[in-house]
């Protein structure tokens, strides 16, 4: 479907011919699904209250309540995925309704509500994307009974209509048009970890290198688990110990891959115990069972911990008497070691939860695995609280608006201001370009929607009877054609709707079209206003703030990471090393990026996909490859600074010395750190968009760290080579921004 031309001839676009018929394009089909549920479930409710029972008000909300959470939210998943969120709304819709209907006894305490409320409610994004589609209809739900009348005897019928509303949109999400299941994030993750014991497999044997075919495998593996190739359903967003743990089985899983594909060759000559091939071998059997974890499988127990004791192993041997080739292999072995002991572990907590037993794992990388849930939630929202976060900013900018409109709706010379605050919900984008598009088309849509509303009610007058007939038909095309044709097709068959509605409820004139248009006026009056004084540019600013932020503290990080290693010292095993500012830098960059993802980007300044400053030519920047820096620079600097891996092996938990580095070695180390570190300073300069930096800047700096060799210190210790293998895989992270953000 899709693959023909309006004309039904092969290779045009829209539409396809199936015995001899056309049929609609793809986006009409699945809008016109969505529509008949959401048709069914508002008219079978608003009929059976106000002509089976005569409760106008309950139809009222039963209407409302069903278009509110399928029309005007967008909660993402299947229609049993959807079903599954509405029961869990539903207390919250009783709380909601109750709450705005006791409130509407002053204006000001229903504009105060409004404030607190529409915070709360928009809020809600922090838990990933099924809270955040689902509060506009929320906040829908809390409007509608904070305006006159006050008339809280009716709470009873409000509360009736909203419970039937939810339920009969809970069936039809799931006998409707059922959708086929999506694939779950596990098994995109299982697959990927499938694909690396592939690799591995192939690189513990003669040749000893990746076919062209598994060499594509991997890297189609590690695409499919990019967050923007996943369904927002399947995205690991929540902040309990599962859905961490599944975002981090991800994550270790991309790496793995990465480090396999990249890894060096067998030096000529050497011996399979100095090739690591017994290593390679444990990592494709950890793999294997991760995978197997992953799926369910019958009898799947926790990944073994061969490639921890490998990695031990590995680090114990004396490395001195060893020529740098086979040094710089063993180190990116242990990379290698390092990113599959991460995936077995992540997919351990992924699986079973606080359940799995948390005694040997890293307490920094692995710091939420014996936290409860309202801690993991408390830490979230206190790590969103705050200006630079952006479900902050877009909670703040919907909560005055809607405060705003809600204040100026309530005075007596606004009728009907409902629609007002409706406007102002609707019409308020992230970004006051796209709030300002949407408000023009909106109008535009309204005026012609107020016409022909105008037109109806004066030529069909009181006859109910039409009104009923033509409501569930113009439902359909109303949210059929809406989301397809634009937000200004929906204002204007929607302003029919109401019209439809509100003529079965009370005695209506044509003047109802001229009152809807000038509430809409007002409400994106408003819209627009909040859109321009609360940070109009929305993510697209913040995605390239935040990320410059998170390169400059991983600057610091790797920096303090190599003297560390350098100057030795006591490590505690028990104490492990945490980088708390790498860490919430990282938060702010992940809520950025998400959003970013979200907003349209068009061909204005900052609405390119890139979320750079105006200029011709750019590149989306791959700001998702920003993100793997930070967390590999994390996972790296508290994987080298924590206690020698022998201490882990033998289960000690006492401090242990460890050796300051020759100096020349020394010096060659913090030379390293450098090179790396001004890599990420140079390119923070070039994304930060409050600075002026050509983007040569950041291509004229160092190549690989492993290209001056020639310089490494003939007596060099392991530890040495592996840092030098953590700074060269940070390289190659950096190399990939660094692409993305260079002129064609």
């Amino acid at each position: 479907m899709g693959a023909n031309g309006a004309d039904g001839r092969p290779g045009a676009r829209g539409v396809s011919r199936s015995s001899g018929l056309l049929r609609l394009p793809d986006a009409y089909v699945g809008a016109a699904r969505r529509s008949l549920r959401v048709t069914l479930a508002a008219g079978a409710g608003f009929y059976l209250f106000l002509y089976g029972f005569e409760q106008p008000v309950a139809a009222t909300y039963a209407l409302f309540s069903a278009v509110s959470l399928a029309g005007l939210s967008h909660i993402p998943g299947t229609g049993r995925q959807r079903a599954v969120v509405l029961v869990k709304l539903l207390p919250v819709a009783w709380v909601l309704v109750a709450v705005g209907t006791f409130l509407a006894v002053r204006n000001w305490s229903a504009v105060a509500g409004m404030l607190v409320i529409g915070f709360a409610l928009a809020f809600l994004a922090v838990g990933g994307p099924r809270p955040a589609g689902a509060a506009p209809g929320l906040q829908l739900l809390y409007i509608l009974p904070s305006f006159p009348p006050y008339a809280p005897e009716t709470i009873d019928e409000r509360m009736a209509g909203t419970t039937v509303g939810i339920l009969l949109l809970i069936l039809a999400e799931i006998f409707v048009f059922p959708e086929p299941p999506t694939v779950p994030y596990r098994e995109l993750a299982a697959r990927a970890a499938v694909t690396a014991e592939r690799c591995a497999g192939e690189l513990a044997r003669p040749p000893f290198a990746l076919s062209p075919t598994t060499a594509e495998a991997a890297g189609a593996a590690a695409e499919a688990l990019r967050p923007s190739q996943v369904p927002e359903a399947e995205r690991p967003a929540g902040a309990g110990v599962r859905s961490r743990g599944l975002t981090h089985t991800g994550l270790s899983a991309r790496t793995l891959l990465n480090r396999l594909v990249r890894l060096r060759a067998v030096p000529a000559g050497r011996a399979p115990e100095d090739a690591g091939l017994d290593l390679l071998r444990a990592v494709g059997r950890s793999a294997a069972d991760s995978a197997a974890l992953l799926r369910g499988a019958p009898g799947a127990g926790a990944p073994d911990s061969g490639p921890a004791r490998e990695r031990a192993l590995l680090a114990a041997v004396p490395t001195r008497s060893v020529d740098p080739a086979t040094l710089r292999r063993r180190a990116d072995l242990l990379e290698v070691a390092d990113a599959a002991l991460a995936l077995a572990t992540a997919a351990g907590l992924a699986v079973r939860g606080r359940l799995v037993d948390g005694a040997d794992l890293p307490a920094g990388r692995f710091w939420y695995a014996r936290m409860r849930a309202p801690q993991l939630w408390w830490r979230r929202l206190v790590g969103n609280a705050g200006s630079r976060s952006v479900f902050f900013q877009n909670a703040v900018r919907i909560s005055l608006a809607l405060a705003a409109a809600r204040a100026i709706a309530g005075l007596d010379t606004l009728p009907h201001g409902f629609w007002a605050l409706l406007a102002t919900l609707t019409l308020t984008r992230t970004t006051l370009g796209a709030t300002w598009g949407s408000i023009r088309q909106a109008v535009a849509g309204t005026l012609i929607g107020a016409l022909c509303t105008a037109g109806l009610l004066a030529l069909i007058g009181a006859d109910t009877t039409v009104y009923a007939a033509m409501l569930l038909p113009l439902l359909l095309i109303t949210f059929t054609v809406g989301p397809v044709k634009g937000v200004g097709w929906a204002q204007a068959f929607f302003a029919l709707v109401v019209s439809l509605v509100f003529a079965q409820l009370t005695a209506t004139t044509w003047r109802l079209a001229e009152v809807r248009l000038l509430d809409v006026v007002i409400g994106s009056a408003i819209g627009a206003v909040f859109g321009l004084l609360a940070w109009p540019r929305g993510a697209q600013t913040e995605v390239r703030r935040s990320s410059t932020m998170l390169l400059r503290t991983a600057a610091e990080a790797v920096v303090a990471t190599a003297s560390t290693i350098a100057a030795g010292g006591v490590r505690d095993p028990g104490k492990p090393p945490v980088s708390s500012s790498l860490r919430h830098a990282l938060v702010l960059a992940e809520t950025a990026y998400a959003q970013f993802q979200s907003e349209p980007r068009g061909p204005k300044a900052g609405e390119s996909g890139s979320g750079q400053p105006p200029g011709a030519g750019r590149r989306p920047v791959d700001w998702h490859a920003a993100l793997l820096t930070g967390h590999h620079t994390l996972w790296g600097s508290e994987r080298l600074l924590s206690a020698p891996p022998t201490v882990a092996v033998e289960g000690s938990a006492e401090p242990v010395v460890v050796e300051p580095l020759e100096p020349a070695v020394a010096a060659a180390l913090t030379r390293l750190g450098d090179r790396v570190a001004g890599r990420m300073l140079l390119l923070s300069a070039v994304l930060d968009p409050m600075g002026d930096a050509p983007p040569a800047l950041a291509h004229g700096a160092p190549g690989p760290v492993g290209d001056a060799s020639e310089t490494s210190p003939a007596e060099a210790p392991g530890r040495f080579y592996a840092v030098e293998a953590w700074l060269e895989a940070l390289l190659q992270d950096l190399e990939r921004i660094d692409r993305s953000s260079r002129p064609p």
